[in-house]
C-alpha cells in the first residue's frame, strides 16, 4: 500500500497557494511518501525548483498542471457567465515527450486562450496528448460540473471523450472529500460511471498550503489576492481546514470506500519518469559568410579587429588573443560571441548607441576586437578568466548597454533574425519580502497603517533582509515580538507568507534566444503588456543550457547621443565620445569640485561629496571611486585618499605585492587583484586564481579555509607552488591571505568599474565643454519625472544657464538651446500630445513663426488642435512670445477658436474670406481684439504652470524666500526620491531631516480610535515629498497645516519599497515665526538722516518678527533696529520698494 499526492497547489499558484516547493518536499518525505507531484493553477513557474528539491530530497517528481480547459474553442472570449469561462483538469507528464507536450498545452493557454485565465480547449489536448495522464480534477472540472447539474448523460458523455482524447488507462476520475456535500454527491456518481465505464478512480486533496495549522496563514494570503480583510463576511474562503499535506492514514481514513483510488496514485507515479537536462549548452547556430564556418570566421573578425585596435600590436597581445580564441573554441561559445558580434554590429550600423561595455566581458581581448566592448583590457589590466574561467565551465554572460529609446530596435532585429517564435523575453516575481509582507498581512488584519507602518520601519534596510535576520539585527523588536501578544501573532503569520511570490512581471532586459521554438524547452506566459516570456526565470534559464542575453537601457547613453546631435546641429562638429582625451586634467578638475549634477554613477549627494575628497587626477581614480564608494568597502576610503596624497608613504608587505597594488595606493579595491596576487605570489592557474577569488566573495568558508594552506605552502596536485616556496615569509604570506579574505567580500569588478568609469568620464567631458547641451540632454532623459526635473533646473541656476520658458515659436519637442539658454520643452506640457507639437513645429518650418494668437489658432485648427490643447499652451507660457499677457490670452482664445470654427462651416471647401483678399495692412482690424484685462498674480500665473508642467519655470513661490529657505533646512525633498539606477534615496531610512515648503495639497483622515491625522504634501524648489502628520503631533500642529501655507517640517525618513520616501513629520513652524532680516541700502549716512523719521513712521505701522537693518554704503556701516522695531518684511518689502528704490531693499 502506497499514496502519493497528485493534486498540489505551491507557492506558484500565485496568492493561491501558501505551500512553499521546499516545505513541501520535505513533509512528503516525513511522511514516508516516495513520490510528489506539482499542479499549480494554469501555470509551470515552480517545476523545475519543485524537480530539483524533489532530487535533492531523494523523493521522485511528477511534474504537472491544473490547467483551465475552454467549454468550446480557446479563441472564443465572448462567454457571459464567469463559470462557462473554463473548467479544470489536471495533467501529468508521464516522460519526457509529455513533458514537452505540457509544456506546449500550458503554453497555449497563454498565447492563444488567454481570456481571465490560460485557457486551452480539446483541440490543443488531442494535438499534444502523448505521454499525459490525466485527471478529472476538483468541483470546478467538466465532470463534476455536469453531475451537479444533473446531466449524468453530458457527464458519460464527456468521461468517454477525454479516455479517447489520452488513450485507455490514460484518464482518471478523481475522487475528493474535504468535508464538503457536493463532493460526497460527485464521489458516488464518479465511482458509479468507473464501473460502468471502466475508468479508474484516483484520490486526491487538493493541497494549497502544508501543514494544517497553516489554515488561517492561508486564509490571510486569500485576503491579500482579493483585496479583502478577514472580517469581510463575503469574500473567497478556502472552509474547513483540510487543503493541507495530509498522510496517507488519513486519506486511507476518508477514502476508506475506494482503497483501489489511493493505490492507483503510486501506480500513476511509477510511470510519471521525466528527466530534466541541466548544464547542456542549447546555443542557436550562426549563419556564417559562404567559405566560412564559425571557427573560421570568428577568427578573421578578432584578426581584423586586432589590426584596427592595435596598429603596432606585439607578441604577447597575438598571444593572448590566440589563447582566448582557444578557450572559447574548447568551451563550446564560438557562435555565441558571433551573435552578440552581430547584433552589436547591427546597432553601430544603424548608429544606435552602445555601451563600452559592462561586467566582466570587458577583460576579453576577443570582445575588444569584435567591438563588443570599447575599453582595452590590456591598458586597464584587465582579466580574461574573471570573464570566462577555463577551469570552471559556464555559460559567458555579456550584459550589453544601449540607448533607452532604441533599445527595442536591438531586440526587434533579433527576434527577426532568428524568428519570433524563438526569442522571447523572461518572466521574474515580486515576493512578499519582510516590509511589505507585514503591511499586507496588517492591512488584511485590518491593524491601523500606522501601527504596521512602524513594525516595517522597524526591519532594517538590507538586501534580501528575512523576519528572523530583523529580530536578530534589532533588539527592541525582538522584544516587542516576545511581549506583545498582537506582534507576536502578526509576525508568527508573515513568516509563514514571507518569500511567497506575489505577482509576475517580465525582466527589464533580459531575452532568452532558442535554437528552436521556445516552447520545446520551455513553457510560456504573457506579460501585461501582451509580449510573450517564459515562465521559468533568468537563472533556470540559464541552468537549463539556454541562451540569455541582456539587452539593458542606458539612460546616459541616451543623454551622450542627443547631446552629441546638439552640438553638432549648432556647430557642425561632431564630437567621437569614444576618441575623448580620458586624461584631460580640466574635466577631471570638475569632477573633484563635487558639482555631478546629471554624472553617470557620480551625483548622489555621497558620491558628491567623495569627488570633492578624492580630486580625481586619472581615470584610475575615477574607477577606483565606483568601486570604493559601497557599502562595505567605504571604510577603506581614508587609506586610499591618504595613499593618493602622499604616495611615498605606501609599503608593501613584500615587494611582489607592488605592481599589482600600486595603481591603488597600496589597498586592493577589486576582484581582479586578489586574482593577480594568487597568482603572482603563489603561482596559482588563472582558472584557480578565479575560483578562490569567487570563494572568497561568496563567503564558502570551508573553501576559504583550504585555500590557504594552497596559498601558503602550496598544492603539488594543483600544481601551486605557494609563497614560502617562493620565498615569501610565511608570516607574511598569512596576512597578506587575511587582508584578501577580508576584503574580497566587498571587493568591486575592475571591469565593471572600467566601464562605467568611461561613460562617467563621457558625460563629464560633454557637461564642461558643452554645459547647454548636456544639460538639455539631461533634462529631455527625465521629461516625464518632474521632480528630476526641477532638480536639474536647480543645477542649471547654480551654473548659470537660463531657463527659458516654451514657446511655439522658438520652442522645439525636447528641451533644446536657445540664445546661449536653455528653452523648455513643448512635449514637457501636460495635456498636449506629441502628434500635436509635432504639427505645430512643421507648419512654423514651411509658413514661418505665429504672428499672433489668431494666427496660431487658425493655422493649426485643422491639425488635432483643441481648447484643451490651447488653453494647456496659454498656461506653460508657450503663447507669451505674442505679448499678449496670459489672462488676456485665456479670456479671448475660446471665442477665437469658435469664430473660425463657425468660418469653416460656413464656408465651402476651397471658398475664399474676406479675410483672405483683404490687404495685409487691413487685416488686424478684423481681428479679434484683446480685451484689457491685465495679467494673473503671480502666484495664480505661477500655479497654472505648475499644473500643466509639473513644475515651475518663470519663476517660484518661494523665491524671495529661497535665502531664509536654504538657512533652515539640512535637505531638498529630492533627497527623499527612489533612484531606480542606484535603488536607494540620497537619505538614509529613519534619519531626522528637516525641509521646508508649501503645503501644495492636505488631506484630513480619521483613526480606528476617531483621533485625527493628515497626509500633506510639501513642496520646495527641488521638488515635492508626501508627509504624515499622526494623531498626537497633529494635536498640536492643526492650525498651521493649511494649504499654500510656507512651513518648515521636522521628522524622520520612511523609505517606501522601490518608491519615494515619506517624512513623517514631528514638528512644524511657520516661515512667518523665522525671523528675517529686511535690509534698506543708503549710499551715504545723510541720506538715511533725511528720511529716518518718515523710516520710523512705515515700521511703525508694521507689526512682525523680521528685524531691519540699515546699511550705509558709504564706510560700510551696518545698523540693526531693535526688538521693538520688528516688521512683517513680505508685506512691508513692496512698499519700502516703491519708495526707496527696489534695489535698495532686500528681505533675506
Amino acid at each position: 500500500m502506497a499514496f502519493v499526492h497528485l493534486h498540489t497547489h505551491t507557492e506558484f499558484s500565485l496568492l493561491d497557494g501558501s505551500n512553499k516547493i521546499t516545505e513541501y518536499v520535505k513533509r512528503v518525505k516525513e511522511l514516508g511518501m516516495n513520490s510528489a507531484a506539482i499542479t499549480d493553477h494554469g501555470v509551470m513557474y515552480g517545476a523545475i525548483d519543485f524537480y530539483k528539491a524533489c532530487v535533492k530530497e531523494g523523493i521522485k517528481p511528477v511534474i504537472g498542471c491544473e490547467v483551465y480547459v475552454a467549454p468550446g474553442s480557446r479563441f472564443d472570449k465572448e462567454s457571459n457567465a464567469s463559470e462557462d469561462r473554463y473548467n479544470h483538469l489536471v495533467l501529468l507528464a508521464e516522460n519526457d515527450l509529455g513533458y514537452a507536450n505540457l509544456c506546449k498545452i500550458v503554453s497555449r493557454g497563454f498565447t492563444e486562450g488567454f481570456y481571465y485565465k490560460p485557457r486551452i480547449d480539446k483541440e490543443v489536448l488531442r494535438e499534444f496528448h502523448e505521454g499525459i495522464i490525466a485527471l478529472s480534477a476538483c468541483l470546478a472540472g467538466e465532470i463534476p460540473t455536469l453531475i451537479l447539474k444533473g446531466l449524468d448523460a453530458e457527464a458519460k458523455k464527456a468521461i468517454l471523450e477525454y479516455e479517447e482524447i489520452f488513450g485507455e488507462g490514460n484518464f482518471y476520475l478523481e475522487l475528493q472529500d474535504h468535508g464538503y456535500k457536493e463532493q460526497q454527491t460527485v464521489n458516488a456518481k464518479l465511482i458509479h460511471f468507473a464501473q460502468d465505464l471502466g475508468i479508474g478512480l484516483v484520490a486526491t486533496n487538493d493541497v494549497h498550503y502544508t501543514y494544517a495549522e497553516d489554515v488561517e496563514s492561508h486564509d490571510i494570503l486569500l485576503c491579500i489576492q482579493t483585496g479583502k480583510k478577514v472580517t469581510d463576511e463575503n469574500r473567497m474562503r478556502y472552509e474547513g481546514g483540510q487543503f493541507y499535506v495530509k498522510s496517507e492514514e488519513e486519506m486511507r481514513k476518508i477514502f476508506k470506500f475506494a482503497p483501489e483510488a489511493l493505490d492507483n496514485t503510486q501506480a500513476i507515479a511509477d510511470r510519471c519518469n521525466v528527466t530534466i537536462e541541466f548544464g547542456n549548452t542549447k546555443l542557436p547556430h550562426f549563419d556564417v559568410p559562404e567559405g566560412y564556418d564559425s571557427w573560421s570566421y570568428l577568427n578573421k573578425l578578432c584578426e581584423d579587429g586586432l589590426k584596427e585596435r592595435y596598429p603596432d600590436c606585439d607578441k604577447t597581445i597575438s598571444e593572448r588573443l590566440k589563447y582566448e580564441l582557444d578557450v572559447i573554441r574548447r568551451m563550446g561559445y564560438v557562435d555565441y560571441f558571433l551573435i552578440v558580434w552581430d547584433f552589436i554590429n547591427y546597432a553601430r550600423k544603424k548608429d544606435i548607441p552602445v555601451g563600452p561595455g559592462r561586467g566582466s566581458a570587458a577583460g576579453s581581448l576577443v570582445s575588444y576586437c569584435l567591438h563588443i566592448t570599447n575599453i582595452d583590457p590590456i591598458k586597464y589590466d584587465l582579466l580574461f578568466e574573471r570573464f570566462l574561467n577555463p577551469e570552471r565551465v559556464s555559460m559567458p554572460d555579456i550584459d550589453i548597454d544601449f540607448c533607452v529609446k532604441r533599445r527595442q530596435e536591438v531586440i526587434d532585429y533579433v527576434s527577426e533574425k532568428y524568428g519570433r517564435e524563438k526569442v522571447v523575453q523572461i518572466v521574474t516575481f515580486g515576493t512578499m519580502a519582510a516590509k511589505g509582507v507585514i503591511k499586507d498581512v496588517g492591512r488584511a488584519l485590518d491593524l491601523p497603517y500606522s501601527y504596521t507602518d512602524a513594525i516595517s520601519k522597524m526591519i532594517p534596510s538590507e538586501l534580501n533582509i528575512t523576519l528572523d535576520r530583523a529580530m536578530e539585527l534589532n533588539a527592541e523588536l525582538r522584544l516587542k515580538y516576545e511581549q506583545d501578544d498582537e506582534l507576536h501573532n502578526l509576525i508568527d503569520i508573515c513568516r509563514k507568507l514571507e518569500g511567497l511570490p506575489r505577482h509576475t512581471s517580465m525582466h527589464a532586459a533580459g531575452v532568452v534566444i532558442c535554437p528552436k521554438a521556445a516552447d520545446e524547452f520551455v513553457p510560456l506566459s504573457r506579460g501585461s503588456d501582451g509580449s510573450i516570456t517564459t515562465q521559468y526565470i533568468m537563472t533556470t534559464l540559464e541552468e537549463l543550457g539556454l541562451l540569455k542575453m541582456d539587452f539593458l537601457g542606458l539612460r546616459n547613453l541616451t543623454v551622450i547621443k542627443d547631446t552629441v546631435d546638439s552640438i553638432y546641429k549648432r556647430t557642425g562638429k561632431r564630437i567621437e565620445v569614444d576618441k575623448l582625451d580620458y586624461d584631460d586634467k580640466a574635466v577631471l578638475a570638475s569632477l573633484g569640485t563635487g558639482h555631478t549634477e546629471g554624472i553617470f554613477q557620480l551625483e548622489s549627494a555621497g558620491m558628491r561629496s567623495f569627488m570633492k575628497e578624492l580630486k580625481p587626477q586619472s581615470l584610475e581614480d575615477v574607477i577606483a571611486g565606483i568601486s570604493l564608494f559601497r557599502p562595505g568597502p567605504m571604510e577603506f576610503i581614508p587609506k586610499y585618499i591618504a595613499g593618493k596624497n602622499t604616495a611615498d608613504s605606501v609599503t608593501y608587505p613584500t615587494k611582489e605585492l607592488e605592481p599589482i597594488l600600486s595603481p591603488t595606493y597600496g589597498c586592493i579595491v577589486y576582484q581582479e587583484q586578489v586574482m593577480q596576487i594568487v597568482r603572482s605570489l603563489a603561482g596559482y592557474s588563472m582558472g584557480e586564481a578565479d575560483n578562490i577569488r569567487r570563494a572568497m566573495s561568496k563567503k564558502k568558508q570551508y573553501v576559504i579555509d583550504a585555500g590557504r594552506e594552497d596559498f601558503v605552502h602550496g598544492n603539488k596536485e594543483k600544481n601551486i607552488d605557494g609563497c614560502v616556496n617562493r620565498h615569501i615569509d610565511e608570516k607574511v604570506a598569512n596576512e597578506i591571505y587575511d587582508s584578501m579574505t577580508d576584503f574580497a567580500k566587498y571587493a568591486f569588478n575592475k571591469s565593471h568599474a572600467a566601464c562605467y568609469a568611461v561613460v562617467a568620464y563621457q558625460t563629464a567631458w560633454l557637461k564642461y565643454y558643452y554645459p547647454l547641451e548636456f544639460m538639455a540632454a539631461l533634462m529631455t532623459s527625465v521629461i516625464d519625472n518632474p521632480g528630476k526635473t526641477s532638480e536639474y533646473i536647480m543645477a542649471c541656476k547654480s551654473m548659470g544657464i537660463k531657463i527659458l520658458p516654451p514657446d511655439v515659436n522658438s520652442g522645439e519637442a525636447d528641451f533644446a538651446v536657445a540664445d546661449n539658454a536653455i528653452r523648455y520643452a513643448l512635449t514637457a506640457i501636460k495635456g498636449v500630445g506629441r502628434n500635436v507639437i509635432d504639427n505645430i513645429a512643421k507648419e512654423r518650418e514651411l509658413y514661418g513663426p505665429y504672428r499672433n494668437l489668431e494666427d496660431f489658432i487658425t493655422r493649426n485648427m485643422s491639425k488635432e488642435l483643441n481648447k484643451r490643447v490651447v488653453e494647456s499652451l496659454i498656461k506653460a507660457g508657450a503663447l507669451d512670445g505674442f505679448g499678449a499677457t496670459r489672462k488676456q490670452c485665456i479670456s479671448v482664445y475660446a471665442d477665437i477658436m469658435d469664430k473660425i470654427q463657425g468660418d469653416l462651416k460656413n464656408n465651402m471647401p476651397g471658398q475664399m474670406t474676406l479675410f483672405d483678399i483683404v490687404d495685409e495692412s487691413e487685416k488686424a482690424q478684423f481681428e479679434i481684439k484683446m480685451p484689457n484685462v491685465g495679467e494673473y498674480p503671480k502666484e495664480l500665473k505661477l500655479s497654472f504652470e505648475k499644473s500643466v508642467l509639473g513644475i515651475y519655470v518663470s519663476g517660484h513661490p518661494l523665491e524671495e524666500y529661497e535665502e531664509l529657505w536654504r538657512k533652515n533646512i539640512t535637505n531638498v525633498t529630492s533627497d527623499l526620491y527612489y533612484d531606480e539606477e542606484t535603488g536607494s534615496m540620497r537619505v538614509k531610512d529613519g534619519s531626522s531631516v528637516t525641509l521646508g515648503g508649501i503645503i501644495t495639497d492636505r488631506t484630513i483622515k480619521y483613526t480606528n480610535n476617531a483621533k485625527t491625522m493628515a497626509f500633506m504634501t510639501i513642496e520646495d524648489l527641488a521638488g515635492s515629498i508626501e508627509c504624515i502628520v499622526f494623531p498626537k503631533v497633529y494635536e498640536k500642529c492643526a492650525n498651521v497645516i493649511n494649504p499654500d501655507s510656507k512651513v518648515f517640517v521636522r521628522g524622520r525618513v520612511s523609505a517606501e519599497d522601490e518608491a519615494n520616501g515619506k517624512l513623517i513629520i514631528d514638528t512644524v513652524t511657520p516661515f512667518e515665526e523665522i525671523s528675517r532680516r529686511l535690509w534698506l541700502r543708503f549710499d551715504t549716512k545723510e541720506a538715511y538722516d533725511l528720511v529716518s523719521d518718515e523710516l520710523n513712521d512705515i515700521i511703525r505701522e508694521s507689526d512682525g518678527r523680521d528685524i531691519v537693518v540699515i546699511y550705509i554704503v558709504e564706510g560700510k556701516l551696518k545698523k540693526e533696529l531693535p526688538r521693538s522695531m520688528t516688521v512683517n518684511g513680505s508685506a512691508l518689502a513692496d512698499a519700502l520698494s516703491a519708495r526707496f528704490g527696489a534695489d535698495n531693499v532686500k528681505l533675506v
